[in-house]
């Protein structure tokens, strides 16, 4: 796709990876981005931020609870209503849960809400209208964890598979109709959801990146036309030693695990 002049729209835009992207886009020459977070305030933080550096740049914050498919829907009408229609959908909050089959069900349901139902209330509203006007992006913010597995988290590893699961149907499914799509899988990434956790924990093994280094990876991948964008390489290895023979893997994923928790649970 082209960024130059495209309307954006980020959600998780005011902190982390969101809104480094708001960064990235208006960066790379986005006409319009608009910013959505259940934090308003904090989506307006980043608008300001922006504007400093891009005063022509338009902004529109809005509030948005993407567990919320009417919230979502609003979001996009207002946004297209406002800037125009939307080129550069990035569907990016995401939330972590630590712990597995002990955690309350609504824990779970939760990080389904926010890490995958969010990407279907988004596409069930942007596919046909992309398609009718003859294309446009979903980039969504999975994680390493949805290709791999994510140690210490049963809700994070299995929702961020659906999203995974989810690009990947999208694009089979409407990519030759000329809709793109990219699926974002970093490892650590210095954002809240890692604070506080000392060097990011097992997903830092291979280092932790800037939200800003993730973001410009991102919309490289992006304007390439990629569906899998890795801003850890090592991923690749990894998924290639998985499909190679998943038992060893599951093997591997137990050490590592005994080495960062101290055994099983």
């Amino acid at each position: 796709m082209e960024l130059s002049g495209a309307t954006v729209a980020v959600t998780g835009a005011g902190s982390g990876i969101g809104a480094a992207l708001v960064r990235a886009v208006a960066s790379g020459g986005a006409g319009a981005v608009a910013l959505l977070d259940i934090d308003e305030d904090g989506a307006q933080r980043t608008a300001d931020d922006v504007r400093s550096t891009h005063p022509d740049l338009a902004l529109l914050v809005r509030r948005c609870d993407v567990s919320s498919a009417d919230d979502v829907a609003g979001a996009i009408d207002d946004v297209e209503e406002a800037l125009g229609p939307i080129a550069l959908w990035c569907s990016n909050a995401g939330i972590l849960r630590i712990g597995g089959v002990e955690l309350p069900f609504d824990h779970w349901e939760q990080s389904w809400q926010v890490n995958v139902a969010a990407h279907v209330h988004a596409a069930r509203v942007l596919v046909p209208r992309m398609l009718a006007r003859g294309g446009g992006h979903l980039l969504h913010t999975a994680s390493a964890a949805g290709l791999l597995s994510q140690i210490g988290s049963g809700p994070y590893s299995t929702t961020k598979h659906a999203a995974v699961g989810f690009a990947e149907w999208l694009a089979i499914t409407y990519g030759e109709a000329g809709l793109g799509v990219s699926v974002l899988c970093p490892q650590a990434v210095d954002t809240a959801m890692t604070a506080g956790i000392d060097g990011g924990g097992v997903a830092g093994v291979d280092g932790m990146l800037s939200a800003d280094d993730v973001a410009a990876v991102a919309v490289a991948g992006v304007l390439e036309g990629r569906f899998l964008i890795l801003p850890h390489p090592e991923v690749t290895t990894y998924v290639q030693r998985k499909a190679a023979d998943h038992d060893r893997w599951i093997g591997g994923m137990q050490r590592l695990q005994a080495r960062f928790l101290g055994g099983a649970g």
